[in-house]
């Protein structure tokens, strides 16, 4: 018999070393690492961006492009001259803006709101979250999910009329109170209790839908920790303290950061609803002042001179606010590259 020789078999394709991947798809960038190129990367995410396009798009319109528009801060603007044939007038509006005690009492009164709301307004949600997470029935958690997200649903007119009827000079309260003979209280038409009537009224709305951000968090945390805490010894209180409250962290440091950037803008419509109620003097915050003297009034340039002063000071908030978060060793909105 002739034997046949024996030939060696080509290697298969996973037996062979990788080669290099040349061309345009990827890139090294400074520190000698492979990245994929925007076009590569676009087609990866292509799926993500077409869900997120919404959202960009209505911030372009709303936020960006009329940014230019704020020139009119600087001019006599006038409607009818339009951006370019208006009168070129400086700082003129500025001077005018804090030449008005009005403004000064708007700006008193929404600091006054924001820091109430900051302190007493942007702790219930995480409270709420803890609490809930801590339901260990998910039929209960979900109708008590349920519960405390319906009044996000509502407009602010059924609000205002729900505690009108309720805390108005002839409502439910006060009558309560008058017919025990302790006297006719109304803290709708208190000027002293309108900053916490408002605080209230907020929290009561919007703390319940405030919890999702804080929920999504905790349900994020893996529970080895809880575990390996408990077999430490450590009791719920403890656990608390020493994971999830870090677990959370990152996500109520960012959402503190952006809420610093509009807290200038304490709700327009729940305000002027009740500013009446309580007097101009008492009632009056920077958005309404920007409405009444702008739109009512006339006082395009006055008013958007207000508009830009209170959209640079929440700027120097967020950058301010993200800086403090850098030196406690929290990412912020932004991350440094160390």
């Amino acid at each position: 018999m002739v034997s046949t020789p024996v030939t060696s078999r080509p290697k298969a394709a996973a037996d062979e070393p990788a080669r290099p991947v040349t061309g345009h798809a990827r890139r090294l960038d400074r520190k000698g690492r492979t990245r994929l190129s925007f076009a590569a990367r676009f087609r990866r995410d292509r799926v993500m961006l077409l869900l997120v396009m919404p959202g960009f798009l209505y911030f372009v319109v709303f936020h960006w492009l009329p940014i230019p528009g704020n020139v009119i801060a600087f001019e006599d603007y006038q409607p009818y001259l339009g951006f370019v044939d208006s009168v070129w007038v400086g700082l003129a509006n500025f001077a005018v803006a804090f030449s008005d005690p009005a403004f000064w009492y708007a700006l008193r009164n929404t600091l006054v709101i924001m820091v109430m709301q900051l302190v007493l307004f942007f702790p219930v949600p995480i409270a709420l979250a803890l609490l809930l997470n801590s339901i260990m029935s998910p039929k209960l958690k979900k109708f008590v999910q349920s519960v405390i997200y319906l009044p996000h649903f509502l407009g602010w007119v059924i609000i205002v009329s729900l505690f009108t009827q309720i805390l108005g000079p002839t409502g439910l309260i006060p009558n309560f109170l008058d017919s025990l003979g302790m006297g006719r209280i109304s803290p709708m038409t208190d000027p002293a209790t309108f900053p916490l009537l408002v605080t209230v009224q907020t929290i009561w709305k919007d703390a319940g839908w405030g919890t999702i951000m804080f929920l999504a968090a905790l349900a994020s945390i893996d529970d080895s920790l809880y575990e390996a805490a408990a077999i430490d010894g450590a009791g719920p209180w403890r656990r608390t303290w020493a994971v999830t409250i870090p677990g959370i962290m990152p996500i109520v440091i960012l959402l503190l950061i952006l809420n610093l950037g509009t807290a200038l803008s304490v709700g327009f419509e729940q305000i002027i609803l009740q500013r009446n109620n309580v007097g101009a003097q008492a009632g009056e915050v920077l958005d309404t002042y920007v409405y009444f003297h702008g739109i009512v009034d006339g006082q395009w340039g006055t008013s958007a001179a207000v508009g830009l002063v209170k959209g640079i000071v929440g700027l120097f908030l967020v950058l301010g606010a993200n800086k403090v978060a850098h030196m406690f060793g929290q990412d912020g909105v932004y991350s440094r590259e160390h």
